[in-house]
Formats: structure tokens, sequence, C-alpha cells
């Protein structure tokens, strides 16, 4: 029993924690810092006012993630996030390829708690900062609400990863809000006042149908949104959670402190908006659907953004400007919302592409004012226009693993502060140890001279060549398709089709590349060729004249006509894609990109891939065979395709692949790095989607490592992830190394974009 008398007053449990990094914000951004970091042997205190981890992602709001793959709907092949945000999804689709936003609570959770060097503060509000001087945090205060603990954080090193920059704003660092004017940074997309200056919120619901009728009386507070809201005509019975993107709501408020007002103001729309559905007649199909859960808080789109030494623009993400402090990348489009949302005449986003994935320099990471502040997730530092694009999750945490592996460097230069690593030159070893961890850079390639398979002779059992890819059925040209090939400098090879032809018809073929080196939009046509067909099967042998002005992938493509039907192969290889001029409605990709003159937008095609089990490559001859996929592509320091496949593929007949790593003298290995393709193309969303494959087919289920005496050193079954780190626990001395691969099917030969080796 506890019996206190009447005492005039009392303090609050605290709690004092010492660490060398504080992380506030427990979204993606806040985790995938918060584990990088960790990794590296950084003490991290992650704190997160929310009872789940996840942010936007989490069940709380249950929005997918994406971020450069954009729903497979632009050209950015490849290009899923790589390192931990990789890890994460991966994860995700192979325990909860459903989707059950639950799980992937659970997900994050359990890989947050994995890691011993962090302290995990949920439920916890920060609302105090403390600084040594002007510039320098020295501590933050938060509170509790569950256990009623007030907690303070020392660190010399702080990231605000909190989404409205609770910890910027409070520390005095300077910041914007809402939309800049086109005159100042030059940007011709910038929003007029009319369009608004800010995106609003978002709020979901879950419907579900029970098989029996359910009836459904709407509170008293709900809107008849067939009166007050002009895009009540898109509910219907069908769409649930995020695929009402576009419930939206506040861009015309205080995004910050009249959050709880916009909720309210959800609520009305989606309670009048189930009374529509349920009650209006016009969805006989809901008679047995019932509402089975609706967000309890907002999904925020924007608030503050925070200054930093460079502010990204508009003219980075559609050039694609080469920085030399690039850490990150990003690939969505430039996707700004109208202001009034779902009460808006105007459609749910207007969003523009660029050609390729886009850089993201170092310097937008930190704050221009506070020496230890890292801006992480929605904060940094970009203008209203770039944030549109820098906003979504996926990129939020490929920029926290950058801020992660920041304070990694700090913590060894002894504390450095986040500026003193571009000012005192360590920029290269941060991106080197981005690469290190599977965090991809466009246009960096990992040069590790301390990896002992850069020093070595590599042999392999068998090496894929493109020669043959066999003719398993035909499918008719009902939109245009291209096979993507990985072709060297110089002359192009033949190519043989075969097809059945229905009628008598033309065939109009076109060799396209990118005009860009390692875009995928193929915006220039090296030659036409019309072909005269009669009707049959019909053997089609292309002979270009054209040359390949550099090494890149080609687009062998064939315009739409129904009257031909190409054979298609059940072959599948890394690094070899078929792509269409398909039309992806869900990110405003209508087949061509066709912007107004004047919003600083470029004109060009879509072609994309087909989601699995669709999108088979073409069945084709190809003389001389394409030989890109050999054993030195090992390498090359690139994990995933780019200009060329860079992995090692063996032979679609080879039942036991092996790769072998000879030295000269004995090593000795403490650590082993795989890197096999988990399919960088597939974007993953993380929820309501849900997946073919819990399993991408192109990823190595079992392997073993065997050293020079035939000792087996590491063997692994069912694996499912992009990067398999082994740490001996002996070191192993030997001469040479074999990694035994299992194929992973009949129709997809094994392959491997990197093994590493470490004393």
């Amino acid at each position: 029993m506890i019996k206190r008398e009447f005492e005039g007053s009392r303090e609050l449990k605290r709690e004092t924690h010492q660490t060398e990094l504080a992380i506030v914000g427990g979204g993606l951004s806040g985790v995938c810092t918060a584990i990088t970091a960790a990794r590296r042997g950084v003490k991290v205190v992650l704190v997160q006012d929310r009872p789940v981890l996840g942010g936007n992602s989490s069940s709380e709001v249950r929005l997918w993630i994406l971020g450069a793959t954009s729903h497979l709907g632009n050209n950015n092949r490849w290009s899923r996030e790589g390192g931990v945000i990789d890890e994460i999804l991966v994860e995700n689709t192979y325990s909860n390829k459903e989707g059950n936003p639950l799980l992937f609570d659970a997900i994050l959770l359990d890989k947050v708690k994995a890691e011993p060097n962090i302290t995990l503060l949920l439920n916890t509000a920060v609302y105090e900062v403390h600084k040594k001087n002007d510039d320098t945090i020295n501590s933050i205060k938060g509170f509790c609400s569950q256990n009623s603990t007030e907690y303070i954080v020392y660190a010399p090193l702080f990231c605000d990863a909190s989404g409205d920059g609770i910890v910027g704003f409070l520390s005095g660092a300077a910041f914007r809000m809402g939309a800049e004017k086109k005159e100042e940074f030059g940007e011709k997309f910038a929003p007029t006042e009319e369009y608004g200056e800010l995106l609003g919120h978002s709020m979901y619901f879950y419907t579900k149908d029970t098989g029996r009728p359910v009836k459904y009386k709407a509170p008293a507070f709900a809107l008849d949104v067939a009166k007050e809201v002009p895009k009540f005509r898109k509910f219907n019975a069908k769409e649930h959670g995020c695929q009402l993107w576009w419930l939206e709501h506040g861009g015309r408020m205080d995004t910050i402190h009249d959050t709880e007002q916009i909720k309210w103001d959800l609520w009305k729309v989606i309670y009048g908006a189930w009374d529509y559905v349920k009650n209006s007649g016009n969805f006989p199909e809901a008679d047995t659907m019932t509402l089975e859960w609706v967000g309890t808080i907002p999904g925020k789109r924007e608030s503050r953004r925070f200054e930093g030494d460079y502010m990204l623009r508009q003219q980075d993400i559609v050039e694609q400007c080469e920085h030399e402090d690039a850490v990150a990348y990003g690939g969505w489009s430039i996707d700004l919302h109208p202001a009034d949302g779902v009460f808006s005449e105007k459609p749910g986003c207007n969003q523009w592409h660029a050609k390729g994935i886009y850089q993201i320099p170092y310097r937008c990471l930190y704050s221009k004012n506070i020496k230890n502040l890292f801006l992480g997730g929605r904060l940094i530092s970009a203008t209203h226009v770039a944030f549109a694009s820098t906003r979504v999750m996926a990129t939020a945490a490929h920029i926290g693993q950058a801020i992660g592996m920041a304070a990694y460097i700090a913590k060894e230069k002894q504390y450095l502060y986040p500026r003193d690593i571009l000012t005192e030159g360590f920029v290269p070893e941060l991106q080197q140890e981005l690469l290190k961890s599977g965090q991809h850079i466009p246009k960096l390639a990992l040069q590790d001279e301390g990896d002992l398979v850069q020093h070595a002779k590599l042999n392999a059992s068998s090496n894929f060549e493109l020669e043959t890819l066999k003719a398993d059925f035909a499918l008719p040209i009902d939109t245009a398709v291209a096979q993507m090939l990985p072709l060297e400098a110089g002359k192009v090879p033949d190519i043989t089709i075969e097809a059945d032809v229905t009628e008598d018809t033309e065939l109009r073929v076109e060799l396209r590349m990118s005009s860009r080196t390692g875009n995928y939009t193929p915006d220039v046509t090296l030659e036409t060729k019309c072909i005269l067909l009669e009707k049959g099967r019909r053997t089609i042998k292309l002979s270009f004249s054209a040359t390949m002005p550099e090494r890149a992938y080609a687009f062998v493509t064939f315009l739409e006509n129904t009257a031909v039907s190409l054979y298609r192969t059940n072959t599948r290889v890394t690094g070899v894609l078929t792509a269409f001029n398909l039309i992806n409605k869900a990110v405003s990709n209508f087949g061509k990109q066709t912007p107004p003159e004047d919003i600083g937008m470029e004109a060009f095609e879509f072609w994309c891939p087909q989601r699995r089990p669709d999108g088979h490559n073409l069945a084709l001859q190809v003389e001389p065979a394409l030989r890109s996929f050999g054993v030195e592509q090992i390498k090359t320091g690139v994990y995933r395709p780019t200009t060329a496949p860079n992995a090692w593929v063996a032979s679609l007949e080879d039942a036991a692949p092996q790769l072998k790593i000879n030295w000269d003298e004995p090593q000795e290995i403490r650590q082993i790095d795989l890197f096999f393709d988990t399919d960088y193309d597939h974007p993953m969303e993380s929820v309501l989607m849900g997946h073919p494959e819990d399993v991408m087919p192109f990823c190595v289920r079992n392997y073993k490592i065997v050293d020079d005496q035939g000792h087996i050193v590491f063997e692994k079954e069912d694996n499912y992830q992009s990067m398999n780190r082994i740490e001996l626990e002996q070191p192993v001395i030997t001469s040479a190394l074999t990694i035994v691969v299992d194929r992973p099917s009949e129709n997809v030969p094994a392959s491997l974009f990197s093994v590493r080796c470490y004393n």
C-alpha cells in the first residue's frame, strides 16, 4: 500500500539518459537512422511520441511505403532503396506479403529491439530543448504519458526526424513553412496562391464484407458528402485504406497547431462518406459490408522544412544534378496537392515525373544554424516543390540511413559536428561506408581496398550468356513492348524473334536508348524498322546498322499491333527486363507525360514493367551472345543493375553453380558479405496491395561457403534477404573460398551481385 499525506507540490519521476545520438521521431526515417548508427556501435536513444513505430507506415495511419519505384509507374528501373529500408521491406514481403499493418508494426519493433545499442522510448513527447550555447543543443526533455515519467536525454549529436520538427523548432533553427515564390529559386512549378502553399493531412478507413446484411447509422457529426464534398463521386465500396490517399484536408490551415481540428474535419468526411456508400442506394454491393477501422490520427504530409547549407530545388530533380556530397537519392514524382484537398474541385494531385532518379546531397541533412542537429525525414532542406518529391517514406528512410552513418563517422572522428564531415573532407568516407552497407548512391561505386576479393582471382562453374531465350507462349502486342538488353558500346547484335501473325501487316520496330547515362527513359531512337509480315508463324531477324555510343541498356521496341503475337519466355534473368508503354493512373502516368510548357518539367513516354506473374521477357536469339554476366561483375562495387547487370549469373543449365575465389597466399577471413538479387525493381508496398511472391524469384535461397580444404565455413538455407553478413566466430585461414549456390528455380539461373571478404 502507498499512502502519502498532503504536500505543497510534487515532481514527476525522472530518468536521465547519456547517449551518443538522440533521435526524435520513430517514423521510418528515425528507425533507419537508429538501426544504421547502432549497428556501427553508436549508442542511440530513439524517442517516439506514439505507441508504435513507423509513423505514416504504422497501423495508426496505414500508408504504404513508396519511394523511387513509384508503384512501378515511372521509368526508374531497379530503384528500390537499399540498405536497412530494403531489409525491412524484404522482411515484410517475406512474412507479411498480404500487407497486414499490425504485423508490419511488429516487424519494425522487432528490428529496433534486436539492436542492443538502441534505447527505445515510446509514447514520449519531447517538449523542451536545452542548449549549451546559441548554436549547440545539450539535452532534450520529454514526457511519457503511459508511465508518467519525464525523460532527459543528453547527447553530443541530435537528429530531428519528428515530422513537425519539434527539436529544430525549440532549438531556434531556421525553418520554412509554405511555398516559395517561383522567383526565389527559379522554380517554374511553384504553386499559385489559388492552388495553395501546403499539402494537407489524410486519414483512412478499412471496410470488411461480413457476408450478411449490415446496417449503418451515421453519427450526428458526419457530413453530407453529396452536398459538401466535391470529390464525393470518387467514393465507392471497393476502395479503402490508402487507396483513398486523396481524402485530404488542412492545406489552408496551420498543419501543426490545427491538427486536431483537421482530424475532426476528416472524421466528418469519413463517416459521411460511409453513410453515402451504405445508404444512398447507389452501392448495393455494400449491403453486407461494415466499417472495420477508422484512423485516429491523421497522416501528415507537410509542415516545417528546415534550412541546411543547401536547399534542394526543382531543377536538382528534373535535371538530375550531380553533387559531390551525394549520400542518398529520390525518384518519386514532384507531387503537389491542392491545399483544399477533398474539398477542392481540382484533381487530388498534380504529379510530374523526372526521367530518372536524382541525388540528394549531404548538405541538406543538417541545420545551418544548430551545430549538432541532423535533419531527418520530411524536415530536410528542400524547397516546397522539391519537398513534394523527397517527402515520401522510402526516400525519407534512405536519407535516415545516411544520417545514421554520418553519426558513426562523427563519433569515430571524436565527435565532429555534422557540417565538419563536409568541411574536413570525410564525405568520401561516409559515401563508401554507406555503399558497404548496401545503400545505393547513383553514379557511385564502392572502392574498398580492404575487401580481399578485389585482390583475388575469380572462376565460376559457368557464366550465363544471353544467346537464346526459349519460346514458351505468345501474346499479342496490345501494348507496345520493349525488351531491355544490356549492350556494350559498338555494334548492336542481331536479334531474332518469333511471332504469330493473324493477318498481313506492318510491324514497326525501334531501337532506343536513354539520352542520359544510367536512365531508363528511352527518349533517343537510334534506328527504326518497318517490317512487312504475312499471315502465319514468322521468324523475324533484326539487323541494326546503328551503334551504341556507350555501355547502356537498349530498348528493342515493338509498337502496338494486335495482329502480331510475339513469343515470350518463362525464363527470368537478373538484369534482363521487358518494359511496356503502360498507363498507371495511380501516379499520373497516362503513357506519356505532356506537361504545360511553363512549369519546368519534361515531356517523355513511360515504359514500365508489368508486375509478376506478367511481364515476361521476349523469346529471342542474340548474335553474338551478350556476355555481360561474367564473374568479373562481382568486383564492380555496385549491387544492382545500372548500365549493366553488375551481377555474376550462372548458366541456366548449371544445376550446382559455384564461384571460386583464389588468392596467391592464404588469407585470414573473419567476415564475408554476400549480395543477392531481391529484385530492386519491385516496389514492395508495405500494406494493402499484397504481392505475388514472398521471396523474389531471382534470390538464391540456399548456399554454402567452402574453404581450400573442402571444409564448410558457413551454410545457409531459406535465404530471402539481399545482404547476408557472415561474421565468423573463429577466423578461417585459407587460400580459396568456394561459394556453392542452388539455382532458384528451373526458369531462373543463380546470380550474385557481390562477395566481399575481410580479415
